[in-house]
């Protein structure tokens, strides 16, 4: 057997490992999936009129805030679902699984691997979730094309991607499952001091470079872009930048502590 052929088997072996660990276990997974669907309801029947009033310069039009909120929260559903990431990888680390995997004759990507796939389809499918919630609440994109949609979907899978390379760099370097939820945190408030919520430039001047040009406002603006119609700009090739270089980034350092000799 190829050393291809060897590397797809053993990863698919890994990829069936965690997808089974994630249907027996789904408390986390639900947990971090709470987050946003329960900002969602928040921001729209909550505060969507308030909102959307500021945000039009005219009246209140609460299905107007959906259709701007709900990309920020798709976007936001992927950073949730790469803290569960960091916390799997930590606990397989300090379980000692790792170690056993390191002695047998399997590929040695294949664990990571099957951690980044598995975490990258519930991802997905998280989003599709919180998507439905999002349909179910009025949002609507009927003028999106075909290729839209599939682009949108590439984005979506590229980000997703992106962050759970560094989310398993994070588990693996953290000492503890509680440790790496902690240090994945980032990832579910970089969001928040996005576009997600009110456009740039209703925040003050000296914040707006660094809403405007961290790795969640370029990909909300895109996908928003995609699914409703507005303006696109720099933000495409912005987003694919840094999805590029966090997965280079993320995957260099998760190899490196993968086959670091263990204390």
């Amino acid at each position: 057997m190829s050393s291809l052929s060897l590397a797809v088997r053993d990863s698919s072996t890994m990829l069936r490992r965690n997808l089974l660990h994630a249907r027996r276990y789904p408390s986390l997974t639900l947990n971090l999936l709470l987050t946003p669907i329960m900002l969602l309801l928040l921001f729209v029947y909550v505060f969507g009129d308030a909102m959307s009033a500021g945000i039009g310069g005219g009246g209140a039009d609460r299905s107007e805030y959906i259709a701007y909120i709900v990309p920020g929260i798709l976007l936001m559903t992927i950073g949730s679902n790469v803290v569960g990431t960091a916390v799997s990888v930590a606990t397989d680390m300090n379980e000692g699984i790792v170690a056993r995997f390191r002695t047998m004759a399997i590929h040695r990507g294949s664990v990571l691997f099957g951690h980044v796939v598995g975490s990258v389809l519930q991802a997905i499918i998280s989003v599709a979730l919180v998507g439905a919630v999002g349909v179910a609440m009025g949002f609507r994109s009927i003028d999106a094309t075909v290729l839209e949609w599939i682009a949108a979907f590439g984005l979506l899978v590229l980000v997703a991607l992106a962050f759970t390379w560094m989310g398993v760099g994070l588990g693996m370097g953290s000492p503890n499952a509680e440790a790496a939820s902690n240090n994945a945190m980032p990832l579910i408030l970089l969001p928040l001091i996005s576009s997600a919520f009110v456009p740039i430039e209703a925040m003050p001047g000296w914040f707006q470079p660094i809403a405007e040009y961290q790795p969640f406002t370029p990909a909300i603006e895109t996908l928003r872009g995609l699914l409703l119609g507005t303006e696109i700009g720099h933000n495409g090739w912005i987003v694919v930048v840094w999805c590029l270089g966090l997965t280079v980034l993320g995957y260099r350092w998760s190899r490196a502590q993968f086959n670091r000799d263990p204390k």
